[in-house]
């Protein structure tokens, strides 16, 4: 069996040109509380740190001490304990940022058209990689402020890694595809209308889709297009960017996943794609492990509690820590599986707690736990 590279945390949250982090996995394997832990150690540690989470479910904010996090960044107040830097903490509000984006790129008469526009209202909320997207849309505006020196995102739970790599360019491919930018060609025919088009190529496109969709939702996305076409190259623009910034050298991905086969054939998959991408591994956190307690094997613990059965409670015990074994060994032999094919991606494990994370001191220990 392979020995584990072992990940330095500490060493990734203490370097200064660490500037962003990014926990990356599948979903249900503790992501969002994994990046929690890392932004409190490295603010504990001296960075000013903000942590940027997708997962809308409010144990996180009540861990962090906060009755709720915003779309913008909060102070985190740290009790029981003196962090030698700041923590802040904000979750993604997807609709927001989407309309702070038009704002952005637009002038107020124009983003106004475009904020109040059904077809928008839809796309902003519901369009196929939007999440993603504005995931990297927000950790573009906080890596502009200049305002943390650490940045650590918690990406969105994704069945494939494809989905949060090409985010940036599935949106904006998608909203540049062919029959969307067919629908802004009334406008381009000199204003005369939906129903006066330049065609009759477009004539039978407009009756199919409006058969479809119906007339009043196509002429609204006809209506987004013409506004959103004079701001298309800054959204591209920004996806440019959001993708150099994930190929820079201060950032970092964390593979984050459960010592299961399906969250780790997840993992090598985003392994073997952040390497094609040129992107920079860090490692690979190894989430809710059963490390075995007691240095007695499964064969010893079972024959011991057939000699102690007239001791209900220690014959438990131990045929309890057969379990144990049993189970670490599986997930050894799927650890080891994974660090063959993979032997250059150093590796971190982190014992599976008894409960859910409810407050810092729990993320603290998750925390030294990352490091241990």
């Amino acid at each position: 069996m392979p020995a584990d590279t072992t990940l330095d945390v500490d060493a990734l949250l203490d370097d200064p040109d660490s500037r962003v982090i990014v926990c990356c996995g599948s979903g249900g394997v503790g992501k969002t509380t994994t990046a929690a832990a890392l932004a409190l150690r490295a603010a504990e540690r001296g960075r000013q740190t903000v942590v940027l989470t997708i997962d809308p479910a409010r144990r996180l904010a009540q861990a962090l001490g906060l009755r709720e996090l915003g779309n913008q960044p909060r102070q985190v107040q740290v009790e029981g304990f003196e962090p030698k830097g700041e923590l802040w903490a904000m979750m993604l509000d997807m609709r927001r940022t989407f309309d702070d984006m038009v704002r952005v790129h637009a002038g107020p008469e124009r983003a106004e058209q475009l904020l109040q526009n059904p077809f928008y209202q839809t796309i902003s909320t519901s369009f196929s990689g939007t999440q993603e997207y504005m995931a990297m849309e927000k950790l573009g505006q906080l890596a502009a402020t200049d305002e943390w020196d650490l940045i650590i995102v918690d990406t969105p739970p994704s069945r494939s890694a494809l989905d949060f790599l090409d985010a940036p360019t599935r949106l904006s491919t998608a909203l540049d595809g062919r029959m969307i930018r067919l629908l802004t060609g009334p406008a381009k025919a000199g204003g005369w209308g939906l129903r006066k088009v330049v065609s009759a190529g477009f004539s039978m496109f407009a009756k199919a889709v409006s058969t479809i969709i119906g007339g009043q939702l196509l002429a609204d996305a006809s209506a987004f297009m013409q506004a959103f076409d004079s701001m298309f190259g800054g959204f591209r623009e920004r996806a440019r960017k959001t993708a150099e910034l994930l190929r820079s050298s201060g950032t970092s991905f964390l593979v984050v996943a459960a010592p299961e086969p399906d969250a780790l054939r997840e993992a090598s998959y985003f392994v073997e794609r952040l390497a094609g991408e040129s992107m920079p591994l860090a490692g690979l956190v190894a989430n809710r492990t059963h490390p075995v307690l007691a240095p007695l094997s499964a064969t010893e613990a079972l024959t011991a509690a057939e000699s102690v059965q007239n001791a209900p409670l220690a014959e438990a015990v131990l045929r309890l820590h057969a379990d144990r074994v049993a189970l670490a060994e599986r997930e050894n032999r799927l650890l080891a599986r994974f660090t063959r094919a993979h032997p250059e991606v150093p590796l971190t494990r982190v014992p599976a707690l008894a409960g859910d994370v409810h407050d810092l001191e729990g993320l603290r220990d998750i925390g030294v736990k990352l490091t241990s």
